[in-house]
């Protein structure tokens, strides 16, 4: 069990594809908003935005799909901090339904300076925050694709 809540949603009929079964785009819409909600959680919410003018701007993902679901199903997404140090920020999720993985998703966020329009070093209150939750990374992991 992650130190970080998961995120739970059910499959909404819209996220439905003409296979029948969650639409690609969806499983990393579904990630997103555990992303916005694991930003609350670890104090990067909107009165951290409003304050510093910064946020997390996702720049790399890596998408395993790996079984599908359908109409009503719930889902939970458990994130995992994997690695937290300047201005970088590793998570990777699990998408399950009951035990079952569906989709995993890891994501290279940069803490961004909006006003300045580049990456900067996450203030030293946000990264003690963040150590106590950094977690082993999963063995799927830093993989790459390769045929």
């Amino acid at each position: 069990m992650t130190a970080i809540a998961p995120y739970r949603t059910e499959i909404k009929q819209e996220w439905i594809d003409y296979n029948g079964h969650l639409s690609e785009a969806y499983y990393v819409l579904i990630c997103g908003f555990a992303t916005d909600q694991l930003m609350i959680d670890i104090g990067l919410n909107e009165d951290y935005r409003k304050t510093t003018g910064c946020s997390l701007y996702t720049v790399e993902t890596h998408l395993r799909y790996l079984q599908e679901i359908g109409l009503g199903a719930q889902v939970e997404v458990r994130p995992r901090i994997i690695g937290a140090a300047g201005k970088k920020l590793h998570i990777a999720y699990e998408m399950l339904h009951g035990e079952d993985v569906l989709f995993t998703e890891e994501v290279m966020c940069l803490h961004v300076d909006q006003k300045a329009g580049r990456a900067v070093d996450f203030p030293t209150e946000v990264l003690e925050r963040l150590q106590p939750l950094i977690e082993e990374a999963p063995a799927w992991s830093g993989r790459s694709i390769s045929m």
